[in-house]
């Protein structure tokens, strides 16, 4: 079994995201594998129809930045050296697969929400997307009550 020698933590600032963190850090004290953490700004089709204008795109990216950078200072409070951090705009699933590619992540951990049935069909689902397109292994953390 080969451990992972390139992370990328995807957080959206959510609870389950707080538990993939947690579990960067237990899994990078142990393989001392780099880490890159992306965060993504929601901005798609149904969201945004038309492309964004400069002040909108600036607006989007400034509400999102808090996320990243609050989750890097904590891996690196915890300390886990950041590789790299990337703010990206646009479908969750689509830019941190992307951007496994460009950084050729060797594992993906994400946290996942549990959402119902009906958010799932109406607006997808992050991890289940990522799970079923990415070409590496993909570790999805639950809350408790996600998994009910």
């Amino acid at each position: 079994m080969t451990f992972p020698t390139r992370i990328l933590l995807a957080t959206d600032g959510s609870p389950s995201a707080a538990l993939a963190r947690d579990r960067v850090i237990d899994l990078v004290r142990h393989t001392e594998a780099e880490v890159h953490v992306v965060h993504v700004a929601l901005v798609s089709p149904w969201t945004n129809p038309s492309p964004l204008s400069p002040s909108l795109r600036e607006r989007i990216e400034a509400e999102a930045r808090p996320v990243l950078a609050d989750t890097v200072s904590q891996l690196e409070g915890a300390h886990v050296g950041v590789g790299g951090s990337h703010l990206r705009t646009g479908r969750a699933t689509d830019e941190i697969l992307r951007l496994r590619d460009e950084i050729d992540a060797d594992l993906i951990v994400i946290g996942s929400r549990g959402q119902n049935a009906f958010v799932r069909v109406l607006l997808g689902n992050d991890a289940e997307g990522i799970v079923r397109h990415a070409p590496c292994a993909v570790l999805v953390v639950r809350t408790e009550e996600g998994a009910r």
